[in-house]
């Protein structure tokens, strides 16, 4: 694969009205959740959990591109199938979480900047040859009365430009995950100031490292008000402000936003989604998607619980969950539809 290439990946990604499976939590996460629910924390619970995902029928309806870990792309299925190639099967494109998580920025008091750069050239080249075709990286912002700090904000957006490039130079498409995140008492006001000004700062760096916008896909979060803000804002505020942030701080050379989700709940992350969509129709130059993570996959998790016999149940949920997501691409997601499987 070329950089000629990269953009008709990037565009493919997100045809037919689909979006990305984000599952990508590192180990600790991924044990955290399983606790949460009464599941062992051991690989063997981790591939069983993930062979549940990647086996799911009719996933590719709707899924187009899933964001493994380095521990799942190793994986197998119990036929021995990797859980790359299973994905590729079902139509689903394999992706791979390349960061290696946040630490302290130092000299910055409650600011943390994402590792990972030291040795990516190489590990990129061996995700490609293990059939991964694109590739993420997380940085995240904490909303506080003087953060994220400039230098917290350039620091980061430096490493993701490192990051895109790289992916590019190996024939990966990068996703580009700016996260700023809902815990606070923040405004929508405020989430929209600094999203606007992380955007800006991460897109001057892309174009200053050369990195080819059409062959990326921007990973951000939704403008909301902090999840303890007293005002809650409607539907349609938060898609108002999060379409006028974007279009001031977004090209239109970027093919494609994939929202996260952000720990909202999956019908509230359905729901906000599909006010984007529906407000779509006026003509954001990007299509507007979906990358999440819980909002698919939590309900599945706790009705599978580790259990065998729970495997189709959970299967149905989380096939649910991405067809709900599908409908709030095309901006035709009801609350009708949950009450309908119920």
């Amino acid at each position: 694969m070329t950089t000629i290439d990269l953009p008709a990946t990037a565009t493919a990604l997100f045809a037919g009205g689909k979006g990305l499976l984000a599952m990508d939590e590192s180990n600790p996460t991924c044990n955290r959740r399983f606790a949460a629910v009464g599941i062992a924390q051991t690989e063997g619970a981790r591939r069983a959990y993930r062979e549940m995902i990647v086996t799911t029928p009719g996933l590719g309806e709707c899924i187009s591109g899933a964001i493994l870990y380095d521990e799942t792309i190793r994986q197998h299925t119990a036929d021995g199938t990797p859980f790359a190639q299973a994905l590729a099967d079902a139509g689903v494109v394999p992706g791979i979480k390349v960061d290696l998580g946040k630490t302290d920025l130092a000299g910055h008091p409650g600011e943390h900047v994402t590792e990972g750069l030291d040795g990516l050239r190489d590990r990129l080249a061996e995700y490609q040859q293990m059939g991964a075709r694109f590739a993420k990286w997380r940085a995240v912002f904490d909303i506080g009365e003087s953060t994220p700090s400039p230098a917290c904000t350039d620091v980061n957006a430096s490493a993701l430009a490192r990051y895109a490039s790289l992916c590019q130079e190996a024939g990966l498409v990068p996703v580009v995950e700016p996260e700023v995140l809902m815990a606070g008492e923040h405004t929508l006001a405020r989430c929209a100031e600094v999203t606007e000004e992380v955007l800006r700062d991460v897109f001057a760096e892309l174009v200053s490292q050369h990195v080819q916008l059409e062959a990326l896909v921007l990973k951000p979060n939704m403008v909301l008000p902090g999840a303890t803000c007293p005002l809650q804002d409607s539907l349609d505020d938060v898609a108002d402000a999060t379409l006028a942030c974007f279009l001031r701080a977004v090209p239109a050379a970027v093919p494609a936003v994939a929202f996260l989700s952000g720990g909202q709940s999956a019908e509230l992350a359905s729901a906000r989604l599909n006010a984007l969509n529906q407000r779509a129709l006026k003509g954001p130059p990007w299509a507007l998607a979906f990358s999440f993570a819980r909002a698919i996959q939590q309900p599945a998790l706790e009705i599978w619980a580790g259990d065998d016999s729970n495997v189709k149940a959970a299967q149905e949920a989380l096939y649910h969950r991405a067809k709900c997501n599908q409908a709030a691409r095309r901006g035709a997601y009801s609350p009708d539809m949950e009450d309908a499987r119920s």
